[in-house]
């Protein structure tokens, strides 16, 4: 377990961004003035969320649609997390289109769709259908440019920023947190272009950063990297607990191949290292890691889905966001993809618990790596034919945001986790477990949360880590999202609303991707409106059976999915 300070020392990992916030916006009366900041420089709201991803903007819209006031913030120019700054397209369970989400992330992928249908030169096929893929990408039935995402969280939000109910921090990253015993009394956060920091108070609190940086802010205890066997009683968990093993973290970036032109980059400057580097995984990698071929998360035998720009298949179709068949001839110059693949994770170090300097020179060395990925496959990548490299692949700066072309942010898959009142593990969703546990001729099912707040489907998927340790992949079956694990052990005010729930090492793979932070922060959002107009710390909730069955009404009468459906 650690237990960090009250001050957040780890510079943001984001250091690409954009438009200003108007540094005059405030609610009420100042709650004081830190070292630096303007007096009277305080907002305060009925709930503040630390974090703009997925589960923030979640978290946000739930309270606002309930009645509260929500101060949103975010570190980057852009809110979305994972599905925008982060720039990867949406991973998800195969009834997604039905009953696999809440509704109101299923509205967040109908106006993802509904941006491209607005696109004058989309074909009348492809707007006809109801279930348009811009990218006819493998890994989704959504595979979209990270801005068609960020346009549709806008809309779903424009309508209570308006009314006063959301305000939108952007480009204001986390200082400090004060305490009051158990309770979070406010926050600091820094504007990243004035400099001035703001202090925001509310009576309720959640966290959705990407690396759960408001737990060591408050003190809130929690876990980090991989726990061991004796402590989680899983059966894939390591013999001793190492808090620093976590997964890789990707930069990510978008391109496009033309045909027959040439845009080779300039050789990068850690070139030579990463195209020698052979990663020193157990068990072994399958080679050097600018390879097409690669370890296979389930079997860890050598694999390649090949690759092939002109003719759009293997790792190019694998993510690609914008199929340009899609639309009339001449309107779309190239496919766009996005690499974020096996070959650009970074195994070399951490972004959790270490020193501003080492973030800050990990995130230097993936962007390295990622800009080395793209050079090889410009030069060195065998092709079909058998000639070497694609010079027509071409890095677009402007699908990201950007001017160095990678993501603003890099794809954080581990974050801090929460000691929280329940854990789920993999006793809980493990397929095998399950079934074993069954017995002969008995159907299977994940672990029955009677405190469910919202449901999600996924393999246990952890890539590599970087304390050595290859993939671990296997399946799960459909499960429930406990409100206890959005609960801290001891901090009465604080919400998960994130990665950073109450999980494992092993079941943070499963409960990492987008639907499931998203209905993680959506309940967390409602949790903090519904204590408010109750009139009770969020634990009680849980605590008290008619209180939690009301609130358990509530979600379902919004939409929320507690449960699913005979499979």
């Amino acid at each position: 377990m650690n237990q960090g300070s009250h001050r957040l020392t780890r510079r943001s990992f984001c250091r690409q961004l954009g438009a200003s916030v108007p540094a005059a916006l405030v609610w009420g009366a100042g709650v004081g003035a830190a070292r630096g900041a303007a007096p009277g420089s305080g907002l305060r709201a009925d709930l503040v969320v630390v974090g703009g991803g997925l589960g923030g903007c979640a978290a946000a819209l739930a309270a606002a649609r309930r009645g509260c006031r929500v101060i949103l913030t975010e570190e980057t120019d852009w809110i979305g997390g994972q599905l925008t700054s982060q720039a990867v397209p949406s991973d998800e369970n195969r009834w997604i289109e039905t009953h696999g989400a809440s509704g109101s992330y299923q509205e967040l992928r109908r106006l993802i769709r509904e941006h491209y249908r607005r696109h004058p030169e989309l074909t009348a096929a492809a707007r006809a259908n109801p279930l348009l893929n811009p990218g006819n990408g493998t890994v989704s039935r959504l595979c979209h440019e990270p801005r068609a995402a960020l346009s549709a969280l806008h809309r779903l939000l424009e309508p209570w920023e308006a009314t006063g109910a959301v305000r939108r921090l952007e480009r204001h990253r986390l200082v400090s947190a004060t305490m009051s015993g158990d309770r979070v009394q406010a926050v600091a956060v820094l504007n990243l272009q004035t400099g001035q920091v703001l202090h925001l108070e509310a009576p309720t609190f959640v966290d959705a950063t990407e690396l759960g940086d408001l737990l060591p802010a408050t003190g809130a205890e929690y876990v980090t990297g991989s726990e061991s066997r004796a402590q989680t009683g899983e059966p894939h968990a390591k013999d001793v607990p190492l808090p620093g093993n976590h997964q890789a973290f990707t930069c990510c970036f978008a391109m496009e191949y033309l045909a027959g032109e040439d845009h080779t980059l300039d050789r990068p400057a850690e070139y030579a290292f990463w195209r020698d580097y052979v990663p020193a995984l157990t068990p072994p990698w399958s080679g050097r890691l600018l390879s097409l071929t690669y370890s296979n998360p389930r079997t860890l035998q050598p694999h390649s889905l090949g690759f092939d720009p002109e003719r759009g298949t293997g790792l190019f179709r694998y993510r690609r966001i914008l199929d340009r068949t899609l639309f009339h001839p001449g309107a779309v110059r190239g496919d766009l993809t996005l690499v974020n693949w096996p070959q650009n994770d970074y195994l070399l170090g951490t972004l959790i618990d270490v020193s501003p300097a080492e973030a800050d020179r990990h995130i230097a060395r993936a962007k390295q790596l990622s800009l080395s990925l793209l050079y090889w496959l410009q030069t060195e990548a065998p092709r079909p034919d058998g000639g070497t490299g694609w010079k027509g692949l071409r890095l677009r700066p402007d699908v990201v945001g950007t001017t160095d072309g990678l993501a603003k942010a890099p794809y954080v898959r581990e974050s801090r986790r929460i000691r929280a009142l329940c854990t789920v593990t993999e006793n809980h969703v493990s397929r095998d477990v399950r079934e074993r546990a069954a017995g002969p001729g008995r159907p299977s099912r994940a672990e029955r949360f009677d405190d469910s707040v919202g449901i999600g489907s996924y393999a246990i998927d952890l890539h590599p880590t970087c304390g050595g340790f290859n993939y671990i992949d296997f399946e799960t079956l459909p499960f429930q999202i406990p409100l206890g694990a959005l609960l801290p052990v001891r901090v009465e005010n604080l919400l998960a609303g994130a990665k950073n729930v109450g999980t494992t090492h092993l079941t943070n793979g499963c409960y990492r991707l987008h639907p499931v932070e998203w209905s993680i922060g959506e309940a967390a959002g409602a949790l903090a409106s519904f204590s408010r107009r109750r009139g009770l710390p969020p634990r009680a909730v849980r605590e008290r059976p008619a209180e939690l069955a009301a609130f358990q009404a509530e979600l379902r009468a919004d939409g929320a999915r507690l449960e699913w459906p005979a499979l």
